[in-house]
């Protein structure tokens, strides 16, 4: 165990450009699709962190190369034959998008991850599996995929109110089934949706032919996956400290290549943070062409919907803890599922900071309260992590603790914040 990290203040206006690691969601999305295409295709720009190494090593074991010796990653697909054991860590689109590219395999594809994977839900995909022809016992991690060599897909019906991963996971692999796949959702609201929309793009993308006309329905016609470059994204939700640094320093932040299109959730950022009384817009141009956020000394309430970009949650929790006026954050139920139940852990370490929170089923309220110093737990959890520093940023002596967990998607974290602040 490592001592509690030092969050470091913002004494002083911060004025920054930062140039963010690739979009981890958009990475492991080209990984995968790019294993099962036909032909080699090179990942630009790909983000190196932990949950992408463990999908560019569980698509290795099947069968594909994935070279990520440097910034850009080759993958080689490869025949899926013989057995393999995947390691899922503790990310979701491991544990969720490879099992359906592993029913594809001629082997016994074992998976399994860190202690707390292992309540994260993923039966919805082994049952939407079985229905579509893998063997595939079990409802949770561990458990094997056996793998015959091909899929006859079809139609299948899922409840993705807990994840969208779930249809992303069916969609990604569904051209390579002998039937394609017809998902339906038949569920509570499905969160995160634009995490869907991000999927059938890409999709697109690689010539897979996709139905979306019908509202909780996609068709992915069987064909092939065309092999396709692609240049990743920044990723805008690892955006959420640094122009949450903006906000609470009263400061400027432009974060560099923020694309004006983006199908990533993170772009919610900017209407979110306007809301709050900060000023938002893109540089055209120069060296910094990107987004800059200014802060305006004050942070106003807000009253927001977060379901469709619930992984937002922990960063923007922490600025209304420190708003001027109370805060509602709402429809954001689902994320009791990720990492650690977000819900809980926020009120119980803001509350531990001398917040006024109240957790309900779906969300946050939060008052006007005097916060202090103590130490912020993040289970694990890197999004708490990214509250955290953003709490220290404003208040005395806030320490972090586990902060490497921001390993997950940013390499180096702790110490590119604390540039931030030298001087």
């Amino acid at each position: 165990m490592t001592e509690p990290w030092p969050a470091p203040r913002a004494r002083h206006p911060v004025d920054a450009v930062v140039s963010l690691p690739g979009s981890k969601s958009l990475t492991n999305r080209a990984l995968v699709l790019a294993a099962i295409a036909d032909g080699p295709s090179v990942v630009r720009r790909a983000l190196h962190s932990r949950d992408t190494t463990l999908m560019a090593a569980a698509l290795t074991s099947l069968g594909s190369v994935v070279d990520t010796a440097g910034e850009d990653w080759t993958v080689t697909p490869g025949p899926f034959v013989g057995d393999a054991t995947v390691d899922c860590g503790l990310a979701g689109t491991v544990m969720r998008f490879v099992p359906p590219v592993a029913g594809l395999s001629t082997g016994a594809i074992s998976f399994d991850g860190d202690a707390h994977m292992r309540q994260r839900p993923v039966g919805e995909i082994l049952g939407a599996l079985r229905t579509l022809g893998v063997d595939v016992p079990g409802e949770s991690l561990p458990f094997t995929v056996r793998g015959t060599g091909s899929v006859r897909g079809g139609t299948v019906v899922v409840d993705a109110s807990a994840s969208s991963q779930f249809i992303s996971a069916l969609l990604l692999a569904g051209a390579r089934y002998d039937e394609g796949v017809d998902v339906r959702h038949d569920g509570k609201p499905m969160p995160s949706l634009p995490h869907v929309d991000m999927t059938v793009a890409m999709l697109r993308e690689h010539g897979v032919d996709v139905d979306d006309a019908d509202a909780n329905r996609w068709r992915v016609a069987p064909g092939p996956v065309r092999a396709v470059d692609h240049l990743i994204e920044p990723d805008l939700s690892n955006a959420a400290p640094f122009v949450a640094l903006a906000a609470v320093s009263g400061g400027t932040v432009v974060v560099r290549d923020w694309p004006r299109h983006t199908t990533q959730a993170g772009d919610a950022l900017r209407e979110i943070l306007t809301a709050m009384g900060c000023d938002v817009a893109f540089v055209d141009g120069g060296p910094h062409e990107g987004l800059r956020v200014t802060g305006s000394g004050t942070l106003l309430g807000i009253d927001v919907d977060l379901h469709d970009v619930g992984e937002l949650t922990p960063a923007v929790a922490a600025l209304c803890a420190l708003a001027e006026a109370p805060s509602h954050l709402r429809g954001v139920g689902h994320i009791r599922g990720h990492e650690t139940d977000r819900l809980a852990a926020l009120a119980t370490e803001l509350n531990g900071l001398g917040a006024r929170v109240t957790e309900h089923a779906d969300g946050l309220s939060l008052e006007p309260a005097p916060l202090h110093g103590g130490v912020f737990h993040t289970y694990a959890d890197h999004r708490m992590a990214h509250a955290g520093v953003i709490l220290g940023a404003a208040v005395e002596d806030v320490l972090v603790e586990d902060v490497a967990t921001t390993s997950k998607t940013f390499p180096g974290f702790a110490d590119f914040w604390s540039g931030l602040f030298a001087g």
